[in-house]
C-alpha cells in the first residue's frame, strides 16, 4: 500500500484533475493515517482481540481499494488512500498474535519474518505497481489491492484463532483523539515542509500545536487507570531506546525508496544517470526486497545466540555500510543493485530485532499496543527521511534541457545523510540496556 502508487506519481494530476500539490495528497494520507491508526489498533486488538482488530483493518483497506478503482477525482481517491493506511496496522497486530499462538522456541524466527514485510513489501510491490501502471488501466492497481486485500482477509479468518490474551478495559478516546491531532500536526509539517515553506506561519504553527499537544497529552496518559499508550512501560530504557533507534532505521531505509529509484531513472544524459524505465528500475531493486526476507530467519538465529540489541547494532553498521557504497559506486546499474541489497539486508536484520527487543521488556497484555507505538515511530523516521530526502534533492539540481534534475552532488548527500542515520542507530543500539532472561532471547 506504501508504494502502489509511487508508479503513478508523475502522472497523478492529470489522472485526478488537479494540482501537483494536491495529488501529493493521495501519497501523504496514507503516511498519516497510518501513523495514527497504528497504536490504535494496537491497543484495541489488545483489549478486544487482535484477529478482529485485523480482519478490520484488512476491511478497511479493501473498501479504500475499491473506492479509489471506482474513482477518477482527488476527493475519493485521497479517502480511499486514507483507508488503505489503515492495513499498516496489521504488521504488529500480526507480530502480537504469533507471541501469543506458537510455541517459544519458533516465536524469534516468526516474528523476524513478519516483522521485515514492512521494507518486503514495498520493494517487490514497486516492479509488480510499476508493470501493471505501464500495461493496463492505473484502476487495475487498487482493485488488484482490493482483491490481495479479500484473500489475506479469508486466509486470516479462516486459519488464525483469535488470541486469548486479552486487556478488558475502556477505550481511552480522549488519548486516541490527542495522540491523533499532535502526530497529524507533527507529520503534516515534516511532509510539507518543502512545499510550504520551512519558515511559514503554517509550519511552525504545526510544529507548535504538535509540540503542546504532546505535552498535554503526555501528562493526560499519565493520569489514566487505562491509557491508550502506558508511558511508564514506553519510558524503560529498553524500549525508549529501541523506539528511537527505530526511527533513524526507518529513516535510512525510506532514503533507499527514495533515492535508488531517481538515480536509475534519471536521464544518461546527466552523467550519472542510467535511463531506465520504471520498470526496469524496479526490477533492479526487487532483489533487495527478497534478501530483506531471506535475512529474517538468520537474524532470529543471531538473536537467540548473542540476543536481539547485538542484531540491531550489526543490522545498523551493515545499512551504513550500504550507504556508504551508494556515495563510492556510482558507475553502474549492479553497483547501485548491490548497495540496495547491503541496506535491504540491514535493514531487514534490524526490523527483525526490534519486537524481540519490545517484547522481552513489556506485559504480555500489552504486545500489540507496544509494536503499535514500536512501528509509529519507523513511520516518523520514514516520513521525516522522506521530506529530508525531497529536500536535497530538490534544492540541489542541474538543469537538462527544459527539465530539472538532482544533481550527482545531491545523491551523495543523501547518502551520507542516510550514513548519519545509521550512525545514530547504532549509538542508540549500545544505550538499549542488557537484559538476561529468557524473553531476551524468544
Amino acid at each position: 500500500m506504501q508504494t502502489l502508487v509511487v508508479p503513478l506519481i508523475p502522472s497523478l494530476p492529470a489522472l485526478l484533475d488537479t494540482t501537483p500539490t494536491n495529488a501529493s495528497w493521495v501519497i501523504t494520507v496514507t503516511l498519516l493515517a497510518s501513523a495514527v491508526c497504528t497504536p490504535i489498533s494496537g491497543r484495541l486488538g489488545d483489549m478486544f482481540g487482535k484477529r478482529r482488530i485485523l480482519l478490520f483493518d484488512l476491511l478497511a483497506m479493501v473498501v479504500g481499494s475499491v473506492l479509489c478503482a471506482m474513482s477518477s477525482s482527488l476527493i475519493p481517491s485521497v479517502a480511499g488512500r486514507a483507508l488503505q493506511g489503515v492495513a499498516i496496522g496489521a504488521i504488529p497486530l500480526g507480530i502480537s498474535i504469533l507471541r501469543d499462538e506458537l510455541p517459544p522456541e519458533r516465536v524469534g524466527s516468526a516474528m523476524a519474518v513478519m516483522s521485515s514485510t514492512l521494507g518486503v513489501g514495498g520493494a517487490i510491490g514497486l516492479p509488480l505497481a510499476a508493470v501493471i501502471a505501464e500495461h493496463a488501466d492505473w484502476h487495475v492497481l487498487f482493485w488488484a489491492a482490493a482483491a490481495m486485500g479479500t484473500i489475506g482477509a479469508g486466509l486470516i479468518f479462516r486459519f488464525v484463532p483469535e488470541s486469548p490474551v486479552r486487556t478488558p478495559a475502556p477505550f481511552d478516546f480522549g488519548g486516541a483523539a490527542g495522540l491523533a491531532t499532535a502526530l497529524l500536526a507533527l507529520l503534516i509539517a515534516i511532509t510539507q515542509g518543502a512545499q510550504w515553506g520551512w519558515t511559514s506561519s503554517s509550519i511552525l504553527t504545526l510544529f507548535a500545536i504538535s509540540i503542546l499537544v504532546f505535552l498535554g497529552w503526555g501528562r493526560y496518559e499519565i493520569g489514566r487507570r487505562h491509557p491508550l499508550v502506558d508511558l511508564r512501560v514506553s519510558a524503560r530504557p529498553r524500549v525508549l531506546f529501541t523506539n528511537i533507534a527505530s526511527i533513524a532505521v526507518g529513516f535510512a531505509l525510506y532514503g533507499m525508496s527514495l533515492t535508488f529509484p531517481q538515480l536509475l531513472m534519471a536521464p544518461a544524459e546527466t552523467g550519472y544517470g542510467f535511463g531506465l524505465s520504471m520498470v526496469e528500475a524496479g526490477s533492479a531493486l526487487a532483489p533487495s526486497g527478497c534478501v530483506m526476507m531471506l535475512l529474517s530467519p538468520v537474524s532470529a538465529r543471531i538473536s537467540a545466540r548473542f540476543g536481539p540489541k547485538f542484531t540491531l547494532g550489526i543490522g545498523s553498521a551493515v545499512v551504513g555500510i550500504g550507504y556508504l557504497c551508494a556515495a563510492a559506486m556510482m558507475d553502474s546499474v549492479w553497483q547501485i543493485m548491490l548497495a540496495s541489497i547491503l541496506v535491504a539486508g540491514g535493514v531487514g536484520l534490524a526490523y527483525a530485532a526490534m519486537p524481540a527487543l519490545i517484547m522481552g521488556a513489556v506485559p504480555v497484555t500489552e504486545t500489540a499496543a507496544a509494536n503499535g507505538l514500536n512501528a509509529l515511530m519507523r513511520s516518523v523516521g520514514t516520513s521525516t527521511s522522506a521530506a529530508v530526502m525531497s529536500a536535497v534533492l530538490a534544492n540541489m539540481t542541474i538543469t537538462l534541457g527544459s527539465q530539472l534534475l538532482p544533481s550527482r552532488d545531491a545523491f551523495h548527500t543523501a547518502f551520507l545523510i542516510s550514513v548519519a542515520a545509521a550512525c545514530v542507530a547504532i549509538v542508540l543500539t549500545t544505550l538499549i540496556p542488557k537484559q538476561t532472561d529468557a524473553t531476551d532471547r524468544i
